[in-house]
């Protein structure tokens, strides 16, 4: 089994953000479905915010151990639930229908092994869905700090997806939620954000971000959302 210790300690501080999970959720939602992996589910941090789609089955693979206590707490119907401790490589005969990574892939040294690994675990049609948080020149101590390996574009997060995968969505989400990011590596370059910060990025801004993204082409944000479909 491959289990790996998370280094990272934003889980429980991003936990909280509501409208945020809410604002990515909308634009998942159509591609989630059927049997799904959550990769890197830590805490169960998103599990509600997706409980109300229409998934046959939910798995949530994690590879810290020490994650699985609350990880398992969190879900809210076990019935419709799995945990696995571990990676894709201690799933070898499973097959989804999506598999999603929401603020995983960047902590993953090789990420184009994982998102290859990822499209051999698709069904038919099934979709992998990466959600990342965008543009290396706002890599920051903070990213260090809890294990990020890099920071994408749109073009280096297409470069990821194995070949051959139908490109679904491809976008930059979070305006204000980058300039706040942009200020913040500039002036202020605290290493972690408080939770004070996080609630009003949360309560504020994105919701102006819900409101900006489309009329501006979703050219712009602090996060990518890729999602890419099998043959």
């Amino acid at each position: 089994m491959s289990e790996i210790a998370y280094a990272g300690s934003e889980l429980e501080i991003f936990e909280k953000a509501v409208h945020w999970k809410r604002y990515f959720t909308r634009h998942m939602a159509p591609f989630i479905t059927g049997e799904v992996l959550e990769a890197g589910a830590g805490i169960g941090a998103n599990v509600k915010i997706f409980a109300h789609l229409p998934f046959r089955r939910w798995t949530c693979m994690e590879p810290d151990r020490a994650m699985e206590p609350q990880l398992r707490s969190s879900l809210p119907d076990p019935s419709r639930y799995d945990v696995v401790i571990g990676t894709l490589e201690d799933l070898p005969n499973r097959r989804f229908d999506t598999i999603l990574y929401v603020d995983v892939l960047e902590h993953i040294e090789d990420d184009r092994l994982e998102m290859a690994r990822a499209a051999a675990h698709l069904s038919p049609g099934g979709c992998v869905i990466v959600l990342a948080p965008a543009h290396q020149w706002l890599f920051t101590p903070f990213d260090a700090a809890i294990g990020h390996f890099r920071r994408y574009s749109k073009g280096t997060l297409a470069a990821a997806a194995p070949p051959g995968m139908k490109r679904e969505k491809l976008i930059y989400l979070d305006t204000v939620g980058l300039a706040a990011s942009a200020a913040n590596r500039l002036f202020l370059k605290s290493a972690m954000p408080t939770h004070t910060q996080i609630q009003t990025w949360d309560r504020l801004m994105v919701p102006v971000s819900c409101v900006l993204d489309p009329l501006l082409g979703h050219r712009m944000g602090k996060s990518v959302l890729g999602v890419w479909r099998a043959a």
